[in-house]
């Protein structure tokens, strides 16, 4: 059998067992010994452990726990509903208003937390209710949520990021910088598009004569303002040099439990348990996955795969440009079916000798695969944020939900279509920073 039709059998298989809904590590796992096993025999086992432990045996991973252990003290305290209230206080006499509070909250949110399930879910239990109740239209209360909460996974700290940085080798510190400026450019447009809708709707959700006084207006910022002095601390020890991910992420990921015990008084053993329970839940999910996608990597390059694809691309001389858009729309089809992580963690190391050889920089491509991911998170079947703002709004129709979204991933397509037109929105901030890297 050629590596061709071995490849073919390969994703045939993969897709199947991911249809199926099987866990994406036990998944990975079983589809890279079964292949092992078939082309390579029995002997080809005695370098499964070891290729397994290899994934784990990385210092850099000890930030994915600290950073998820830091969203989780502050998705388990009130600390959303506050940053919610306070940008409702201050933004209330805009048009849309309440909805651009949310996605401004969830963007800043996104910076504390770096998970796109737990930004949804901390933003949109205070905010889909309150925009219903105040009249919104059902499809633009839950798809702003549902874009807002991607946010997570783009404005660092970063988990999607990191793990990217870990298959690809690229700097960790330089892909946070690399979020922070096309995170801004998707929550700019997310609000046009919100102003746009709720001017052309002729909406308005307070009283001519409402107004909240000053004294309302900052009462409401003392809570939130630590924790943003926390992000802010943390992204400057990482940017000057003073400590590493994994060093930055656990200080960070004990003042936030501090300042959640000392400012909203979680001293009750259930408070800290949930903490715990939820880091490390989602902390070894993920390890589990990372340790399962270099299995399948050292299948794959085992059986020569991801050469002969590599070769394959090269030989079909297209112009780069061609091969960017049919790279953004595999992406764009593996995101509605599997997880952000696995998706990285499978694709980013068979990719990047593709767009390098291209004239890319890794770096960017690391910002326009993570919108892609973006993308996944809110369309069907598997679309996380979907799942969130179902729960959190059961009452609301799954359709209403997808076609409240839809606006919101044409933005993020035009996103990514100014951001190959413009690369320096994601490179300027790194090179600015921490000096340029011959590309």
């Amino acid at each position: 059998m050629t590596p061709t039709q071995q490849g073919l059998l390969v994703l045939v298989v993969t897709v199947v067992v991911f249809l199926s809904g099987a866990p994406v590590a036990f998944a990975l796992g079983a589809i890279s010994i079964v292949f092992l096993v078939l082309f390579h025999g029995l002997d080809s086992l005695r370098a499964v452990a070891e290729t397994f432990y290899a994934g784990l045996n990385d210092f850099t991973l000890v930030s994915i726990p600290m950073f998820i252990m830091m969203g989780a003290a502050i998705g388990t305290s009130p600390a959303g509903k506050d940053l919610y209230e306070a940008l409702d206080r201050w933004l209330y006499r805009v048009p849309g208003g309440l909805v651009i509070s949310n996605i401004g909250a969830c963007a800043l949110f996104a910076a504390l937390t770096g998970s796109s399930p737990a930004t949804c879910a901390a933003i949109g239990k205070m905010g889909i209710p309150e925009m219903r109740k105040r009249g919104y239209p059902d499809e633009i209360a839950t798809g702003s949520i549902c874009a807002g909460g991607t946010l997570g996974i783009l404005i660092p700290p970063s988990i999607t990021f990191i793990l990217y940085g870990i298959a690809t080798e690229t700097s960790i510190g330089r892909l946070f910088l690399a979020g922070v400026m096309p995170g801004l450019l998707l929550t700019t447009l997310f609000i046009l598009y919100t102003l746009i809708y709720i001017w052309m709707q002729g909406f308005r959700p307070y009283a001519a004569g409402f107004r909240y006084s000053w004294k309302e207006k900052f009462e409401s910022v003392p809570k939130v303002a630590p924790f943003l002095f926390i992000v802010g601390g943390v992204l400057y020890v990482l940017y000057g040099g003073v400590a590493t991910p994994s060093e930055a992420a656990g200080v960070g990921a004990a003042l936030c439990v501090v300042l959640a015990v000392i400012i909203y008084r979680m001293w009750r053993p259930r408070d800290w348990w949930a903490i715990l329970r939820d880091t490390t839940r989602e902390s070894v999910m993920i390890l589990m996955i990372i340790a399962a996608a270099v299995l399948f990597g050292y299948m794959l390059t085992s059986l020569y795969l991801t050469q002969t694809l590599a070769q394959g691309i090269a030989a079909m001389q297209l112009n780069r440009w061609v091969l960017m858009g049919m790279i953004n729309l595999f992406l764009l089809v593996c995101g509605c079916f599997i997880p952000p992580a696995a998706i990285i963690l499978m694709t980013a190391p068979i990719l990047l000798p593709i767009i390098t050889g291209a004239g890319f920089d890794p770096v960017w491509f690391g910002v326009i695969v993570t919108i892609n991911m973006e993308i996944g998170l809110i369309t069907p079947p598997v679309g996380l944020n979907l799942f969130v703002v179902n729960a959190i709004a059961p009452d609301v129709p799954t359709r209403t939900v997808l076609l409240g979204s839809v606006p919101y991933v044409l933005c993020m397509v035009v996103g990514i279509v100014i951001l190959s037109l413009v690369p320096e929105i994601a490179t300027w901030l790194p090179d600015t920073m921490m000096g340029q890297i011959k590309r």
